[in-house]
């Protein structure tokens, strides 16, 4: 059985792991594949490949030839396009697609959140809530704030931006996972007063949210686009090593092989 993981994520690193070791049912082959937008990965244990497919028919034509058996599309939350792609192409291909979606945030008690629907939208909070902007979205899609002339904002990513930026900027280059006190030194070392978040979910940047309430801060946090609908849905590895085993076990043995 051969099973295709689209990662790039911890969630799908720690499946591949997962299926490396205790849960890795006999003639189980793993590929995963990044979509090489990190210059140094993480990688995952087994068969890695980098680079896009060429779209939906391009990833149907790639499950085709390599016969791959089931696909989990362990993407980031907010990798829109490949989800829509990996949903049309398992489709087209006729096999079994699994998404595993670390769940989003919630608000608690003491925090200040004013949701968005995208990054523009976020932007045009800003005015509002205040003049230094901790600005934690990723490297992409900066433009959507290059109008906002009289903030500051904080650019934190693991590679360095791409594209146009807000005018008065910095940028800070690091990788999750982060610490509170970590947060907490950024808030205070560069008197930032906004917060700018996607849902992403997790703990590894989590602590952000942490600081920023106890220091009064609020946080504009952008929603996550939907998984397509008719694609299944677990929160973690584990699950979804478990439905890769129950897949395992509904492929037809060859005789003397497994089982027989």
């Amino acid at each position: 059985m051969h099973v295709l993981i689209l990662g790039g994520t911890t969630e799908a690193r720690t499946l591949a792991e997962l299926l490396a070791q205790t849960h890795r049912p006999p003639g189980l082959r793993v590929t995963n594949s990044l979509a090489g937008r990190v210059a140094a990965p993480r990688l995952p244990p087994g068969a890695v490949r980098i680079g896009g497919f060429g779209g939906a028919d391009g990833l149907a034509d790639w499950l085709r030839t390599h016969a791959v058996d089931a696909l989990v599309d362990a993407t980031h939350p907010f990798a829109g396009t490949i989800s829509f792609n990996a949903a049309r192409a398992a489709a087209g291909a006729r096999v079994p697609l699994l998404a595993l979606r670390r769940p989003g945030w919630t608000a608690g008690d003491g925090d200040d959140w004013h949701e968005a629907g995208s990054l523009e939208e976020a932007a045009a909070l800003l005015p509002g809530l205040g003049s230094r902007i901790f600005l934690t979205t990723g490297r992409t899609g900066l433009a959507a704030f290059t109008g906002l002339d009289g903030l500051w904002f904080l650019v934190r990513s693991v590679d360095p931006p791409e594209g146009p930026r807000p005018p008065c900027s910095a940028v800070l280059l690091d990788r999750g996972p982060f610490t509170l006190d970590g947060e907490r030194d950024v808030l205070r070392r560069h008197r930032i007063d906004v917060v700018v978040t996607k849902d992403s979910g997790g703990a590894a940047t989590a602590p952000k949210l942490t600081a920023a309430r106890e220091a009064g801060l609020p946080v504009v946090v952008v929603r996550r686009p939907p998984v397509p609908g008719a694609v299944p849905v677990v929160a973690g590895p584990e699950e979804a090593a478990r439905w890769i085993a129950e897949e395992y076990g509904r492929r037809p043995r060859r005789p003397g092989g497994p089982g027989h």
